[in-house]
Protein backbone atom coordinates (compact mmCIF):
# COMPACT_ATOMS: atom_id res chain seq x y z
CA UNK A 1 0.00 0.00 0.00
CA UNK A 2 1.19 3.52 -0.79
CA UNK A 3 2.43 5.38 2.27
CA UNK A 4 3.73 8.75 1.13
CA UNK A 5 1.37 11.37 -0.29
CA UNK A 6 3.13 11.24 -3.68
CA UNK A 7 2.83 7.44 -3.80
CA UNK A 8 -0.86 7.68 -2.95
CA UNK A 9 -1.35 10.19 -5.76
CA UNK A 10 0.56 7.99 -8.23
CA UNK A 11 -1.55 4.97 -7.24
CA UNK A 12 -4.71 6.99 -7.82
CA UNK A 13 -3.42 8.20 -11.20
CA UNK A 14 -2.46 4.67 -12.24
CA UNK A 15 -5.91 3.37 -11.35
CA UNK A 16 -7.59 6.13 -13.36
CA UNK A 17 -5.26 5.59 -16.33
CA UNK A 18 -5.77 1.81 -16.26
CA UNK A 19 -9.55 2.15 -16.45
CA UNK A 20 -9.30 4.70 -19.28
CA UNK A 21 -6.88 2.54 -21.25
CA UNK A 22 -9.09 -0.53 -20.72
CA UNK A 23 -11.99 1.43 -22.18
CA UNK A 24 -9.93 2.37 -25.24
CA UNK A 25 -8.77 -1.23 -25.75
CA UNK A 26 -12.37 -2.36 -25.55
CA UNK A 27 -13.33 0.20 -28.20
CA UNK A 28 -10.66 -1.17 -30.56
CA UNK A 29 -11.96 -4.71 -30.05
CA UNK A 30 -15.50 -3.55 -30.79
CA UNK A 31 -14.48 -1.93 -34.08
CA UNK A 32 -12.60 -5.09 -35.09
CA UNK A 33 -15.57 -7.22 -34.10
CA UNK A 34 -17.88 -5.13 -36.29
CA UNK A 35 -15.68 -5.86 -39.31
CA UNK A 36 -15.58 -9.57 -38.48
CA UNK A 37 -19.37 -9.73 -38.12
CA UNK A 38 -19.86 -8.09 -41.52
CA UNK A 39 -17.34 -10.51 -43.06
CA UNK A 40 -19.12 -13.49 -41.51
CA UNK A 41 -22.41 -12.22 -42.91
CA UNK A 42 -20.68 -11.97 -46.34
CA UNK A 43 -21.83 -8.35 -46.63
CA UNK A 44 -19.02 -6.72 -48.63
CA UNK A 45 -20.32 -3.14 -48.51
CA UNK A 46 -20.93 -3.25 -44.77
CA UNK A 47 -17.53 -4.92 -44.18
CA UNK A 48 -15.70 -2.27 -46.21
CA UNK A 49 -17.50 0.50 -44.34
CA UNK A 50 -16.69 -1.10 -40.97
CA UNK A 51 -13.05 -1.57 -42.02
CA UNK A 52 -12.78 2.07 -43.10
CA UNK A 53 -14.07 3.12 -39.67
CA UNK A 54 -11.84 0.68 -37.78
CA UNK A 55 -8.49 1.54 -39.39
CA UNK A 56 -8.17 5.11 -38.03
CA UNK A 57 -9.21 3.95 -34.56
CA UNK A 58 -6.65 1.13 -34.60
CA UNK A 59 -3.94 3.54 -35.79
CA UNK A 60 -4.84 6.13 -33.16
CA UNK A 61 -4.65 3.57 -30.35
CA UNK A 62 -1.28 2.35 -31.65
CA UNK A 63 0.01 5.93 -31.67
CA UNK A 64 -1.15 6.40 -28.08
CA UNK A 65 0.51 3.16 -27.02
CA UNK A 66 -2.74 1.49 -26.02
CA UNK A 67 -1.88 -1.38 -28.36
CA UNK A 68 1.49 -2.16 -29.92
CA UNK A 69 2.09 -0.85 -33.44
CA UNK A 70 2.83 -4.35 -34.73
CA UNK A 71 -0.44 -5.64 -33.29
CA UNK A 72 -2.28 -2.80 -35.01
CA UNK A 73 -0.57 -3.61 -38.31
CA UNK A 74 -1.38 -7.31 -37.90
CA UNK A 75 -5.08 -6.63 -37.28
CA UNK A 76 -5.34 -4.28 -40.25
CA UNK A 77 -3.51 -6.70 -42.52
CA UNK A 78 -5.60 -9.72 -41.57
CA UNK A 79 -8.90 -7.86 -41.83
CA UNK A 80 -7.86 -6.51 -45.23
CA UNK A 81 -6.94 -10.03 -46.39
CA UNK A 82 -10.40 -11.26 -45.46
CA UNK A 83 -11.98 -8.27 -47.21
CA UNK A 84 -10.07 -9.00 -50.42
CA UNK A 85 -11.02 -12.67 -50.24
CA UNK A 86 -14.67 -11.77 -49.85
CA UNK A 87 -14.47 -9.31 -52.77
CA UNK A 88 -12.83 -11.93 -54.98
CA UNK A 89 -15.44 -14.57 -54.12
Amino acid sequence: MANSPSAKKRAKQAEKRNSHNASLRSMVRTYIKNVVKALDAKDLAKAQDAYAKAVPVIDRMADKGIIHKNKAARHKSRLNQHLKALAAA
